[in-house]
């Protein structure tokens, strides 16, 4: 097994961060490192009437199940549809060996899961189990039988890589759902790191940093998309876990209808090759459908990131300040977000200046193969 621990993709990247994950060899690729099942079986339970692979016609399905989970276990963020559709068009993905569902005598979907495989892999090699059961089906087994299947899976895929990189399994648990967390320990998951929700009420005054010398705060504009894509693959990739985004989860981000353009921002500077450069940037979405259930309105700074060599300039400090700004402006109630707490749970410095505070946590479990 590769000794080195690198460091699931952070949300925020915009100041001095954790040791960087090495890109460093570790002498056996993962295809000689890794021990998976040659076959799977599907899954058995006696509340499951059908497990089966699932298909594009099952999105629907997989989606309201995803909602009644969300509602459940942390009614302030839901799955959108097109995060689903968006899996099932990933490079690689096949729904036939990376996804099942299970129906009960009725046909309701009570339980569904997928295995993602991210394409690139620069520093380390991830798989990612995601989905779960119906609350109303808990506690029944039902959950321990998909999570094995999804890690023989998840071994069969990290075995398929010649890549002598480090290989996670990986997996998130929302603290307000302790059954998860349970879960992926039994499957051999170890706690690893916490991810912090945190919220600016934004009926309290906004401070203007000063301005960073030789920068510009713009707007987001499509046609900066793939300058920003780029900036964006470059300041994450000293985070804990986090890999280059393929072109079609960038595409997805930044093209879903929760994408706020209007309250999201880059930093230009010169000096990248005689023009000007993306140095930094602030990435934001809003979705509505979740307000009731949060008791309030809110825009959510999905990313936030500056460059190494511009980091310390206050440049973070200035475009959470012009988010915040903006948002307050269009009537919100709060801006949310959430952060690297590492294996402690502290905030950064950047968003507790801000005035932002903790309101929950998100875990990451990994198993390091």
């Amino acid at each position: 097994m590769c000794s080195t621990v690198a460091e699931p993709t952070t949300v925020q990247a915009a100041g001095p961060v954790s040791p960087p994950v090495e890109a460093r060899s570790c002498a056996v690729p993962l295809s000689r490192r890794v021990s998976a099942p040659r076959l799977l079986s599907v899954p058995r339970h006696p509340d499951v009437t059908v497990w089966r692979a699932a298909t594009e016609s099952d999105i629907g399905a997989i989606w309201e199940l995803r909602q009644a989970m969300g509602e459940a276990d942390h009614p302030n963020y839901r799955t959108a549809r097109e995060s689903i559709e968006a899996d099932f068009a990933l490079p690689g993905f096949e729904p036939e060996r990376d996804s099942m569902i299970g129906f009960d005598s009725t046909g309701r979907a009570v339980a569904a899961g997928m295995v993602i495989f991210p394409s690139r892999h620069q520093t380390l090699v991830r798989s990612l189990p995601i989905g779960g059961v119906h609350p109303d089906f808990r506690g029944r087994g039902i959950g321990r039988a998909l999570f094995n299947w999804q890690v023989g899976r998840a071994r069969q895929q990290l075995a398929s890589s010649s890549r002598d990189l480090p290989g996670w399994i990986l997996a998130f648990a929302d603290e307000r759902a302790p059954q998860d967390a349970r879960l992926f320990e039994r499957g051999g998951l170890r706690l690893a790191r916490h991810f912090l929700s945190m919220e600016r009420t934004l009926s309290d005054p906004i401070e203007s940093p000063p301005a960073p010398r030789r920068v510009r705060i713009v707007p987001y504009v499509t046609s900066m998309s793939d300058a920003v894509h780029r900036a964006r693959d470059e300041v994450f990739i000293d985070h804990w876990g986090s890999q280059p985004m393929t072109d079609q989860r960038w595409r997805a981000l930044v093209g879903s209808r929760r994408f706020a353009g209007e309250l999201s921002f880059v930093a230009l500077a010169q000096g990248c090759g005689g023009g000007e450069c993306v140095v930094g940037f602030v990435l934001s979405s809003t979705d509505p459908s979740i307000w009731p259930t949060q008791g309030f309105s809110s825009s959510r700074v999905d990313q936030i990131g500056v460059r190494a060599a511009w980091r310390g300039r206050g440049i973070a400090h200035s475009l959470l300040a012009t988010q915040l700004r903006m948002s307050q402006a269009r009537g919100f109630d709060r801006v949310t977000l959430t952060t690297d707490g590492g294996s402690e749970a502290r905030p950064l410095t950047l968003h507790s200046s801000a005035g932002f505070r903790t309101t929950g946590s998100k875990k990451a479990f990994v198993l390091a193969l």
